[in-house]
C-alpha cells in the first residue's frame, strides 16, 4: 500500500494511530512494529478485537486466527491481499507492507507536510520535557499548540506525536530525545522543524555518545538541519557557549537571549515559598517548578512566545499556571517533611544542579537521597565519585542507592555511616524504603531531595517519608 493510500485511511480514522494493542483507541490504525525483544505482529488480531479498524503488519508474518477468518470473518488469505492489487473491498483490515515501522515514519512525514504549521523541535541533555511544556504553555496563550505528550521523543514516539496532530492545530513543539549518534540527525528528517531550540549539553548517555563532545555533535545535528533548510530559525541561549558557537555556524537566523539581556534574578527559595521565583525586567513570575536550574527554561519560553508575537503578561500567566508532573521537579509536602521529587532521571550535569539547588535553599535539615546515574559507561565510577565530592563539599547529608555509588565510596575509601555526610549506602531504593520506615525519626522536619536514574526508582521511597 502506498504511503498516500495509507494516508486516506488515517484521515478516514479519526487521524488515530496506535502501536500499542492494549490501549488502542476504537477506530484507529494499528502499526505492529518489531523489536529485540518483541513482535508487534503478534497483536495485531488482538489490536482488531478491541477495535482497531486496520492492522499494519509485516508481509512476511503469520498473523492467522485458528479460524483462518479476519476479524469480521473475511478470509485471511483475502484479507491480506495488498490493497494496490483489489483496490479496498469492503471489510480488509489486515494491510501487509515490508516494514511496518518505516510505514509509520513515511506516514508522519506525509501528514507533518499535509498540516503546513510551523514546527518548533526541542532537544538537550536537561529540561527538555519541562522546556516544552512551557514554551507550549506560553504559545497557548496567543495559538492552538500541539506538544509531544510525556516523553514520547524516539524514532517511535516522534512519528506518534506527529501523527496525534489534528488539523486546526496552528503549531507544534516536537521533543526529541538521543542515546546514539545519530539519533537526532534521524529524527529531524520526521519531524522536519522550522524552528529550534537545545536546552543545554551536558553529560549524560556517555555510554551511547562517548563523550561530552558526542553529545555535543549529536544534539547540534538539530542546528545542522535548520542551517540547510531556507527560513529556518535557531533560539539560543547564549549563556551557554558552546551552544552559541555551533547555532553561529549555521546558515540561518537566530533569535537569542540570555539573562543580562532579559533582565533575570532569581530570588530566594525558602521553605515557605520553595518555588521558583525570578524578575525579568519589570516582571516577577512566580512558578510552580522546585530548582533554580529550570531559570533558563522559564527564559526560553518567555523569549519564544516573545518572538511569536504573545504578550508577555499572558506568557507569565501561562508559565506561572504550569504544574509539573512525572516526578520531574515536582514539591511534595507530607506530615514529616518538604520533599523535591526529581526521579524521572539523572545524569551528572542534573545531579549536581539539583545538589547546588538543596545546598543554596534557605532551611535547616537538608538531606539528599540519590540514585545511581545509569548509562554512564567507563566514566561511571568517576563521575558517582565527583558526585560524593560535590555532596561533602557542599555539607550535605546524604544517603546514596545503588552499585555504582557503592563502587564510588569504596574507591573513594569512605564507609557510609563512618562518614559525617555520608549516612548510608543501599543496594535499591526498596531497602532504602524499608530503612526509612524502621527510622522515621531521622527523617523528619527535613527538606529532601529525592533523585535518581529511571531504572533505580527512588520515587520507592516516597511513600515512607
Amino acid at each position: 500500500m502506498s504511503t498516500e493510500d495509507l494516508y486516506k485511511l488515517y484521515c478516514e480514522c479519526g487521524y488515530q494511530v496506535s502501536t500499542d494493542s492494549r490501549t488502542i483507541p476504537a477506530g484507529a490504525i494499528f502499526f505492529a512494529l518489531r523489536g529485540e525483544n518483541f513482535d508487534g505482529n503478534q497483536y495485531a488480531l488482538k489490536a482488531l478485537e478491541a477495535g482497531a479498524a486496520y492492522a499494519v503488519v509485516n508481509d512476511d508474518a503469520d498473523v492467522a486466527p485458528a479460524d483462518g477468518q479476519c476479524g469480521d470473518g473475511l478470509p485471511l488469505r483475502d484479507a491480506a491481499l495488498p490493497f494496490a492489487r483489489r483496490g479496498k473491498p469492503e471489510g480488509v483490515r489486515i494491510i501487509p507492507v515490508p516494514d511496518p515501522f518505516k510505514a509509520l515514519q513515511n506516514l508522519a512525514i506525509h501528514h507533518r507536510k499535509a498540516l503546513g504549521i510551523p514546527v518548533i523541535g526541542l532537544t538537550g541533555t536537561n529540561g527538555k520535557t519541562t522546556t516544552k511544556e512551557l514554551i507550549a504553555a506560553a504559545l497557548g496563550a496567543k495559538f492552538k499548540v500541539a506538544a509531544t505528550k510525556g516523553n514520547l521523543n524516539n524514532d517511535i514516539g516522534v512519528p506518534l506525536t506527529l501523527l496525534s496532530i489534528k488539523p486546526g492545530t496552528e503549531m507544534a513543539v516536537v521533543e526529541m530525545g538521543a542515546n546514539h549518534p545519530d539519533d537526532i540527525a534521524k529524527l529531524v528528517k520526521v519531524s522536519q522543524p522550522d524552528y529550534g531550540y537545545i536546552t543545554n549539553v551536558g553529560k549524560a548517555h556517555l555510554l551511547g555518545f562517548g563523550s561530552f563532545e558526542g553529545v555535543l555533535a549529536a544534539k547540534t545535528e538539530l542546528y545542522k538541519w535548520l542551517g540547510s533548510h531556507r527560513g529556518s530559525l535557531i533560539f539560543v541561549n547564549t549563556d551557554h557557549p558552546e551552544l552559541t558557537a555551533e547555532a553561529r555556524r549555521q546558515a540561518c537566523h537566530q533569535w537569542e537571549f540570555c539573562r543580562e539581556s532579559m533582565g533575570v534574578e532569581v530570588l530566594p527559595a525558602t521553605p515557605e515559598n520553595p518555588f521558583l521565583a525570578l524578575k525579568a525586567g519589570k516582571d516577577e513570575i512566580h512558578t510552580r517548578l522546585v530548582g533554580a536550574y529550570n531559570t533558563d527554561n522559564v527564559m526560553a519560553a518567555l523569549a519564544i512566545a516573545e518572538y511569536f508575537g504573545v504578550k508577555r503578561k499572558d506568557a507569565i500567566r501561562a508559565i506561572e499556571a504550569y504544574t509539573p508532573a512525572n516526578s520531574r521537579s515536582q514539591l511534595q509536602k507530607t506530615e514529616r517533611n518538604t520533599i523535591i521529587v526529581d526521579a524521572y532521571n539523572a545524569n551528572p550535569t542534573s545531579m549536581g544542579l539539583a545538589i547546588d539547588n538543596l545546598a543554596a535553599m534557605k532551611t535547616d535539615g537538608k538531606l539528599a537521597l540519590l540514585g545511581d546515574m545509569r548509562e554512564l559507561g567507563e566514566a561511571s565510577v568517576e563521575e558517582h565519585k565527583n558526585i560524593v565530592r560535590k555532596l561533602i563539599a557542599s555539607g550535605l547529608k546524604s544517603y546514596l542507592v545503588g552499585e555504582e555509588f557503592g563502587k564510588a565510596l569504596a574507591e573513594l575509601g569512605i564507609v557510609p555511616g563512618e562518614d559525617a555526610h555520608i549516612l548510608g549506602c543501599f543496594p535499591s531504593s526498596n531497602a532504602l524504603a524499608e530503612f526509612i520506615s524502621g527510622h522515621k525519626i531521622k527523617f523528619s522536619n527535613a527538606t529532601v531531595l529525592v533523585k535518581g536514574s529511571r531504572g533505580i526508582q527512588m520515587e520507592k521511597a516516597l511513600p515512607e517519608l
